[in-house]
């Protein structure tokens, strides 16, 4: 015998309607628990050193890698040339825990430095002038995980590296030093009136005069990068690159700072702040950062974390913190030296 159990319809119905919003509630729960997850997933980046003119590059390394991950939204590694050039003291203070390097009289390159980039979202260039090439297979991979859309942040002296490298030079837009000539490509500067000029003069690919302080003006004030910053702010004592040429393509000059002939420079408002789209990746390119000192700047600090969350995801999320220098004077994180 079957026996058939009827529900009266009102009850039904409000059974139904409960067991529905019931699963939205679940569905919607899971989807958003799921879209907070990966908000929350930190950005992963490499910074690659080893080899620099300036003897302070392990201590820099050090502090950029703080202070991308005092803002919460980095994961750093570092992966470094197994010779390594111009360190000094400061190579065995700011050692890689387990990893052997041998300093030597001249950059050497290392034939098995072969860093796995797509395992990163970004990767920093910590680099200098007279950095050794890097194996072609290492070249190979850098060009391609640009191209199909990593992102890459070129600081200060990385761009004197690897003059000769054709892909490298387009990556950064422009250089100095490394063996670039006029034929490299133009000067790119603004002039007084605010009008942007790409000059194919001859005359010298790299410049600085005495380190100072020197005001940063914001030209494009919507990127993502430079939103929220005031027109004017002041940077920290620092070397004031000048004459830098390269290719240019796909470039925007996103502030700049007043090379002043009484400090040795050109009398142009030259490139601080830059961007540069290689194939589908996103290049952050600041010449600013000569030493510890200069990255002690506010200013610096919040460029280059934004500059490289731009990098690695094409948005910006950080803040413009209460410390960020005004036009008046600068603003100075003394306390940060790169060591926990």
């Amino acid at each position: 015998m079957q026996y058939k159990i009827s529900l009266p319809t009102t009850v039904s119905r409000r059974c139904i309607r409960l067991l529905f919003l019931l699963s939205l509630t679940v569905v919607g729960t899971a989807v958003f628990a799921d879209a907070k997850e990966i908000s929350s997933d930190k950005i992963r980046l490499l910074i690659v050193d080893g080899q620099n003119n300036h003897g302070t590059w392990p201590r820099t390394t050090a502090m950029m890698k703080k202070y991308l991950e005092q803002s919460g939204r980095f994961k750093v590694d570092i992966k470094r040339t197994r010779f390594t050039s111009n360190g000094g003291v400061l190579a065995e203070q700011y050692a890689l825990p387990g990893f052997k390097t041998y300093a030597t009289k001249s950059p050497q390159m290392d034939p098995d430095f072969k860093p796995d980039f797509s395992n990163y979202d970004a990767v920093l260039s910590n680099f200098g002038y007279g950095a050794a090439p890097w194996p072609e297979v290492t070249r190979a991979n850098f060009e391609k995980y640009i191209r199909k859309g990593g992102g890459f942040v070129v600081v200060h002296a990385a761009d004197n590296s690897f003059g000769d490298w054709d892909a490298y030079n387009k990556i950064i837009g422009v250089g100095g030093w490394g063996g670039r000539t006029p034929t490299s490509g133009p000067y790119v500067y603004f002039d007084a009136n605010g009008q942007e000029r790409r000059d194919t003069s001859a005359g010298p690919t790299g410049s600085h005069g005495p380190q100072h302080a020197f005001p940063i003006v914001v030209r494009d004030r919507q990127h993502p990068i430079t939103r929220g910053m005031p027109k004017t702010w002041m940077h920290a004592r620092d070397e004031l690159y000048d004459y830098l040429r390269g290719p240019a393509e796909n470039m925007q000059v996103l502030a700049t700072a007043y090379s002043a002939k009484e400090q040795g420079g050109s009398g142009n408002h030259v490139p601080m702040l830059i961007t540069v789209r290689y194939g589908d990746g996103r290049v952050f390119h600041t010449p600013m950062g000569h030493d510890d000192a200069a990255m002690q700047c506010a200013g610096f600090a919040t460029a280059l974390v934004r500059g490289a969350e731009w990098a690695a995801t094409g948005d910006v999320t950080l803040p413009i913190p209460d410390d960020f220098p005004g036009d008046a004077a600068t603003s100075i994180r003394t306390d940060e030296t790169g060591e926990d």
